[in-house]
Formats: structure tokens, sequence, C-alpha cells
């Protein structure tokens, strides 16, 4: 079958469409070009063909046509994501990618969570720190601490991944508050205060869709490396699920992801209740 491959426009990554002879989509292929210092070595692909056009060649000529643009941008690494057992995971070594990392995906219901527990949790000291929340975009006067705690996602476990370093000031910070603020979604944050310092060592994120209701995404949880082993991360997570159940009736989960390398955080996950809900592979590609 012969299949046209149209080029699009798009604020923000590469499209390519994927046609039959008709005009009828068949696939279509997006590729997100970093420009980050730390990360403009790296380019994002998605890339998907519907399952009754599959096995035509329709994948490879999106992604022949993904990955020329890449080279041009001069990107050392293209990543993709695919589920186990998928096309996806299929498709993407036959084509030369190699697997890099495995996230695991859960999920809290909020119904089934253990609020004594919880509030337990919360309640018990911790000698040296206390508890910070605000929503949207961080306040003025703990702007700059809070972006040196984010150097605590710098030992991330990514596995292979060559995903770079994300460099965190305060306009990122508050880019990415009023990003989320421009979909109609609501921010949280819980931080850890090391009262010894006057200094932000720990967070956790939470996005809650804009009408309340649904599942909530947590964007991040990390201990700068000083001040873990302290249940720092188990701590707030808790004071997270905690606020989200109560400001938001109407929620019924919160959903997460991690590294299986990631041990410490898995065991906290499992720990407050979140249930796995399925994997995905991240697959690279050396350019």
């Amino acid at each position: 079958m012969s299949i046209r491959i149209t080029p699009l426009t798009h604020p923000d990554r590469l499209v390519w469409l994927a046609a039959d002879p008709a005009g009828h989509p068949v696939g279509s292929a997006y590729l997100r070009l970093f420009d980050r210092p730390g990360q403009d070595h790296l380019a994002e692909l998605e890339l998907a063909v519907h399952p009754a056009d599959r096995r035509h060649g329709t994948g490879t000529q999106l992604l022949t046509a993904a990955l020329a643009a890449a080279r041009e941008a001069g990107k050392r690494c293209v990543i993709a994501q695919a589920a186990t057992d998928s096309p996806g995971a299929r498709f993407l070594p036959a084509h030369g990618f190699r697997k890099v990392l495995t996230l695991t995906y859960a999920r809290l219901a909020l119904a089934d969570a253990d609020i004594a527990a919880l509030t337990a949790a919360v309640a018990a000291p911790r000698p040296g720190y206390r508890l910070l929340s605000w929503d949207g975009t961080v306040p003025d006067h703990l702007a700059q601490t809070y972006a040196d705690s984010r150097h605590a996602m710098d030992d991330m476990p990514m596995d292979d991944t060559d995903f770079g370093t994300v460099t965190w000031d305060v306009p990122r910070l508050h880019a990415v508050a009023q990003a989320v603020a421009d979909r109609g979604d609501h921010l949280h944050t819980v931080a850890a205060l090391h009262q010894p310092t006057d200094t932000i060592v720990a967070f956790t994120e939470l996005v809650v869709p804009g009408d309340g209701a649904g599942d909530a995404q947590h964007y991040g949880t990390a201990v700068l490396p000083a001040h873990r082993g302290h249940g720092l991360a188990a701590w707030l997570k808790a004071q997270s699920i905690l606020q989200a159940r109560t400001r938001h009736p109407a929620l019924a989960g919160l959903l997460t992801d991690t590294a299986d390398s990631n041990t410490y955080m898995r065991r906290i996950n499992d720990a407050l209740g979140y249930e796995p809900t399925h994997r995905t592979v991240t697959y690279q590609l050396d350019l």
C-alpha cells in the first residue's frame, strides 16, 4: 500500500502524518527536540500506527523521517517509550533501539487509603524538620531554596538513559507552575524544611485535574542526599495524600511511576498502598 508522509507544523515539536491513498490518516510521529542546557543532545519520539494498517511499512517510513530530522538538528540520541509486550516493544528493538529503563506505574485508590496510618505517619516527629506546603508557584521567600533543592533529582535512577541533567532555577520553577495553571490544573507541593539551616531539603509534587475529579499525577518526589535516611519521602507523600483526599473529595486516585531500579521509592509506594497497574520500557537509539 502506498503511504504519503506529510510533515505538519506544531508549536513545540515536529509532526508527521501518514495517510493512505484515499487520504485517511493511518499513523503519526511526534518528535520533541530538547533545547535546555544539559539536555540539548536529546530528542523524544512518539510514534503510532493504526492497528489495521500495521506491517505495511508505515511505522518505518515515519521513523525514517523523524530520525532524519533528529540528525539534522544535531541530536545525539532519540528515546521512545512503549508498554511491555506491546507492538512498540517489538518495533523499536527491531529498528536499532536498545532498552535503557523500565518504569512501573502504580495507583492509589483514595477510597482505600489507610487514613489512620497516614495521619500517624505525618504526626510522627522528624527532629530538625518541619512540613511546608503551597499551591501553584512557590512563594517568593522560598523560591531560591526550593530551586536549590531540585538538585535532589540529579541522581534519580535513569539506568542507561542518556537523559542529561535538568538545570533548575527560579524562572524555570515559575514556568512549570504556569504551564500547569494554563491548562487549568492544580499544582500542589509539600516540602520539608531543615530548621537548623532554614532550607528546603525535600519535596513532592502532585498535579490535580482542574475539575478535582478522576486521577491526580505525582510529578516528582526527592530528598537531597545529605538528608536521606530520615523517612522524609514517605512523610511528604503521606501528607500529600491526606491533603488531596481532604481538598478534592471527588478525586478518585493518585498515579505515580517509578524506575524499577529505584527500590527505595517503590518500597515507599507499596507501604502507602499504591498498586502496580502496568509497566513501560524506555528505548534509546544512539545517533
